[in-house]
């Protein structure tokens, strides 16, 4: 019965956990906010949670691990290298720039020492905050995505030099007792070099005997496994355990188990991400925000304010776009978990007296839960500017047996029928809004034109069985059909057409299979029509099928007058308007809930689409 308070108190951080982040979400606040509500009011507020806080934020913070290991496995070796301008080049800018701007601010109101740590503390921002809102909203492959990214990857290398400059900074006699001494360099260099070593020579091998013995659990535990000795290897050579998830990801974004990898990981870094959201919640005392009120209501916004002031002109300098050094000024003001370990520690080496700790994290707290607002303020501000960035284009993990082309409204419904089924889909589209808007909902597509044929090959057009071209615009459409016709004319096409005289055009180009955007929904809407004016459904359907059928024949009838005269979209045969062929009723036209019989119907005109 000892159990029971503890059951008590998961049991209600769940709970609390669940019904936030839903409530949060629906309201388009996000459930980052959700978890940090929720922690808030059972903990400082309620006080239902009394103790264990701290041990609950250190577990939460696993999350920001295995968040750091997923994002590795997306990031190929060669794709790091070209973000190095980014990491060292504006990142190691924004540290050094901000935090000598907080110290200068902070020497007017505490000595230097205590000023340098809390300027270069509040430097860092939150990679657990900025990067789930970045996931969420399908951003972090977007350019400006990228150098937020980039950006956050320095800072969790910078926590390293921080701690180690503590014992520096403490009074005499103080670093000692509470500081530990820095890392051997040459141990920090050789954990990072066995960690390489080992990542790229021992883990594939393994994970190749672990699945062919086929125990689907022996794979989760291995996942985890390794996402955790990585981290604690990194950990004890004076990195950050981040740090450490975030390389062996990156060593294992070649191997071909990086997707089964990653599915296994994802709950629990979802998990655990939430977690850590609700202890920053807990953890928050509310007693020194009591008292000291009006500075952590001026602080926040001002840490906020002129975080964002030299993030912009800095990105602006490393050659950003206004559009892309907005959005990461205004992703990117807030505190991060790092300035809780950093602040903690000189605490305890008594470079900063307890109750300033307590204040300064009351004030990265609230910084994290202002950040949606930051975020929803730079996406209104730049979406008339200059729209979305560009993704990079990246082709890790594509090619199945069905390559779709274009991902408008036709391709989405049609993408559902096929990945319903369980079948494998590669999705190409050239719309930096669409790929962001369907990976919100899960979806994985590939930046990139299916007009490049570099572009089709890296897709894995060769091992594709059927390419469905779905774009919107009839020009684009016969243009994709052309190229893939001259260079895989073993290849089987299903197109979208946009009206008859595509369709006509389509055909004779060979495609296997086509169809009109339009018929068939068309159709549904003439047979809905048709029961609602008193047809039972099976009279309904006869007609429908009628009219389809005569529509079927009509279009074998142009097609022949048309073969052979070089059709095209841009320099069309176009068919003229005429009748469908004479309806063969399968039985009695008379309307069930009428009392007058139906007219005979006519041969009726031919619409243009």
């Amino acid at each position: 019965m000892e159990a029971a308070p503890l059951f008590a108190e998961i049991l209600l951080i769940l709970g609390g956990g669940i019904v936030a982040g839903t409530l949060f979400k629906r309201i388009g606040l996000g459930t980052v906010l959700g978890y940090l509500f929720a922690g808030i009011l059972i903990g400082p507020v309620l006080q239902l949670i009394e103790n264990g806080q701290e041990e609950i934020l250190h577990l939460g913070e696993l999350g920001v691990v295995f968040l750091l290991f997923i994002i590795g496995l997306e990031l190929k070796l060669s794709r790091l290298w070209a973000l190095r301008r980014q990491i060292f080049g504006l990142g190691l800018a924004q540290v050094v720039v901000t935090g000598a701007v907080l110290t200068g601010v902070m020497t007017l109101a505490t000595n230097w020492q205590a000023a340098t740590v809390i300027g270069f503390g509040l430097a860092l921002s939150s990679t657990a905050f900025a990067l789930q809102i970045l996931e969420e909203r399908g951003e972090l492959a977007t350019r400006f995505g990228q150098s937020a990214f980039a950006v956050l990857l320095f800072q969790d290398l910078a926590i390293v030099p921080l701690l180690a400059v503590l014992p520096l900074l403490a009074p005499a006699g103080e670093a000692s007792a509470a500081v530990h001494a820095p890392v051997s360099p040459l141990w920090s260099v050789g954990a990072l070099v066995a960690l390489v070593v080992v990542g790229r020579y021992v883990l594939n091998p393994l994970f190749r005997i672990l699945a062919q013995a086929g125990a689907r659990e022996v794979m989760i535990g291995a996942a985890l496994f390794v996402v955790l000795a990585s981290a604690l290897l990194m950990g004890l050579a004076g990195f950050s355990m981040a740090m450490g998830a975030f390389i062996a990801g990156v060593l294992l974004a070649e191997s071909s188990y990086r997707h089964e990898l990653e599915a296994n990981i994802d709950p629990f870094r979802g998990l655990l991400l939430g977690l850590f959201f609700i202890a920053v919640g807990l953890s928050l005392d509310l007693s020194v925000i009591a008292a000291n009120w009006w500075i952590v209501l001026l602080g926040t916004p001002a840490l906020m304010l002129v975080k964002a002031a030299v993030l912009y002109p800095l990105c602006r300098l490393f050659g950003e776009s206004h559009t892309a050094a907005l959005r990461v000024a205004l992703v990117l003001p807030q505190g991060g978990e790092f300035a809780f370990v950093l602040f903690s520690a000189a605490s305890g080496a008594a470079i900063l007296p307890a109750e300033l700790g307590s204040l300064l994290v009351a004030v990265v707290t609230l910084s994290m839960a202002l950040t949606p607002l930051t975020d929803y303020l730079g996406r209104s501000f730049s979406v008339e500017d200059e729209g979305l960035e560009a993704p990079e284009e990246d082709f890790a993990g594509a090619g199945s047996d069905i390559l779709m082309i274009g991902f408008s409204r036709f391709g989405q419904i049609a993408a559902q029928v096929l990945l319903s089924s369980g079948l494998g889909l590669t999705i190409l589209d050239s719309s930096p809004e669409r790929i962001r808007n369907a990976a919100r909902f899960g979806f994985r597509i590939y930046y990139g034109s299916g007009l490049r044929l570099e572009v089709l090959e890296a897709a894995g057009i060769r091992r594709a069985k059927i390419v469905a071209v779905c774009t919107n615009t009839p020009e684009t459409t016969t243009r994709i059909v052309d190229l893939i016709r001259a260079e895989f004319p073993d290849v089987r096409l299903f197109v979208r057409s946009y009206d008859r005289n595509h369709t006509l055009a389509l055909r004779e180009r060979g495609v296997a299979f086509e169809i009109r955007e339009t018929l068939e929904s068309a159709l549904s809407f003439g047979g809905a029509t048709l029961e609602a004016l008193g047809f039972d459904h099976k009279q309904a359907e006869a007609v429908v099928g009628d009219v389809r059928t005569r529509d079927a024949e009509r279009i074998l009838l142009q097609q022949a007058r048309t073969a052979g005269t070089g059709s095209s979209v841009l320099a069309p045969t176009r068919v003229t308007p005429e009748p469908l062929p004479e309806p063969r009723p399968p039985g009695s036209r008379t309307r069930t809930a009428r009392t007058q019989d139906a007219a005979p119907a006519a041969p009726s005109p031919e619409p243009v689409r």
